[in-house]
């Protein structure tokens, strides 16, 4: 099922998520609810926090689907370690229609349980690294937005204020 993505603003998106205890049937059904959500979206990764379940999971496949092994899945991750500098244009499903200019490192190693509860280890490099912090600030109630300083921050939260008086957002 495809789940409604919430906006920034929405305050389970600025929460910490909580930790998965137990991997139960329900959790199976936001995953897979997930997946379809993100590739419906169309994004390259989604957390659980930006379908309103304030939930330690978040799922990314860089290659859009076309690579079915590129699927990950992670529950309760926790980032091991992380080197390099890249500056990259970076937009998010929670704001549509925005991107920015977010630096991130140029490698991630990331480690959580795969959808089976089994213990994973992935090191993500470029895009996949960009993801995995992306969405692991998702999960500590962080959004794109909240990396950038200045005038185009302002920018940003200015519009999103004013679509949100018009009921555009």
């Amino acid at each position: 099922m495809i789940r409604p993505i919430l906006r920034y603003g929405d305050q389970i998106l600025h929460d910490p998520a909580a930790p998965v205890t137990e991997i139960t049937a329900d959790i199976q059904r936001l995953i897979d609810d997930m997946i379809q959500t993100m590739y419906a979206a169309p994004g390259v990764g989604l957390a659980a926090t930006q379908v309103g379940v304030p939930l330690r999971i978040f799922v990314a496949d860089v290659s859009g689907g076309r690579v079915a092994s590129d699927l990950l899945t992670f529950i309760n991750p926790e980032l091991v370690e992380a080197d390099g500098t890249q500056h990259e244009d970076e937009g998010c499903l929670s704001l549509p229609g925005f991107t920015a200019i977010v630096e991130r490192p140029t490698r991630a190693v990331v480690k959580g349980l795969d959808r089976d509860g089994r213990q994973q280890v992935v090191e993500g490099v470029g895009l996949l690294a960009r993801c995995f912090i992306h969405e692991m600030d998702h999960l500590d109630g962080a959004l794109f937005v909240d990396r950038l300083r200045g005038l185009k921050k302002d920018l940003i939260l200015r519009k999103i204020k004013k679509l949100s008086r018009s009921g555009k957002w």
